[in-house]
């Protein structure tokens, strides 16, 4: 399977569950994604990496208060530098920074909108390894009500620009781009079905059947909250809320996309 070696600045690299049981989230990711569960021993408690041969994909952990949340995680070069960006832009800085172990340097922050993510300067550790097709974080999406804002924050902290560049703020979806990269999107929260729902970060994991793996996923005690549907040229996604309440989206990719 492809090894990632390095990621370039603004990239997204970790994706990281906050479980209120962390036992019964190893169990469940493992079997619908088809992840393998190491587990490392810290100080404060056990930290788990998912892997796929032998590759870091992502990790689960059960700190105190745990919110069974998917966080997200993006490089960056300095984390002091990036976590005065935050503040200048309108956002604000909830942990940090600090060093987490030898592994890296680490800030949680939240955007003007509410959104929660994390930054990371990597020291021993890049963040995910693995890059292969399936079982991989490959796209990450925010959920904002005022897609302007998120746009502008974003942009200014991390450097990205958005596609299309017009139109961010109205009904349609938005890519983020770093370099010359999509790594992500923006979504606009939109209508009644948003109502009660926070911004926030989702990510995406590619499986190789999204009906199946989501049928399997229900079988476990997931709810559904959009079912396998198809994106044109792009796959066929569905949404879930795993059996603890946190939400991830499954992707199917293209053969194209897959194999790009």
């Amino acid at each position: 399977m492809p090894k990632i070696q390095s990621y370039i600045p603004g990239s997204f690299c970790w994706a990281e569950l906050a479980a209120k049981d962390a036992e019964a989230a190893k169990k469940f990711y493992c079997d619908v994604i088809g992840w393998t569960a190491v587990d490392m021993p810290m100080p404060q408690g056990v930290y788990t990496l998912f892997q796929v041969d032998g590759n870091d994909a992502a990790a689960v952990c059960s700190p105190p208060g745990a919110s069974g949340q998917w966080a997200v995680y993006f490089t960056v070069e300095s984390a002091d530098d990036a976590a005065s960006k935050i503040t200048a832009a309108g956002g604000k800085i909830v942990a940090g920074p600090f060093d987490a172990h030898d592994y890296g340097r680490m800030a949680v922050a939240q955007d003007p909108q509410g959104a929660f993510f994390c930054v990371w300067q990597a020291m021993k550790s890049i963040g995910a390894t693995h890059g292969g097709p399936v079982g991989n974080v490959g796209w990450v999406e925010l959920a904002s009500p005022d897609a302007e804002g998120a746009a502008a924050f974003y942009t200014s902290v991390f450097g990205w620009k958005t596609k299309p560049e017009t139109g961010v703020g109205e009904a349609q979806y938005t890519e983020w781009v770093n370099g010359a990269t999509s790594i992500g999107g923006l979504m606009p929260m939109k209508g009644d079905e948003w109502k009660g729902v926070p911004p926030h970060w989702t990510i995406y994991i590619t499986v190789a059947n999204c009906d199946e793996r989501t049928a399997r996923a229900v079988e476990l005690g997931s709810k559904i909250c959009v079912p396998p549907t198809d994106i044109p040229n792009v796959g066929r996604f569905s949404v879930i809320f795993d059996p603890q309440g946190a939400a991830f989206c499954l992707i199917q990719m293209t053969a194209h996309h897959a194999s790009a």
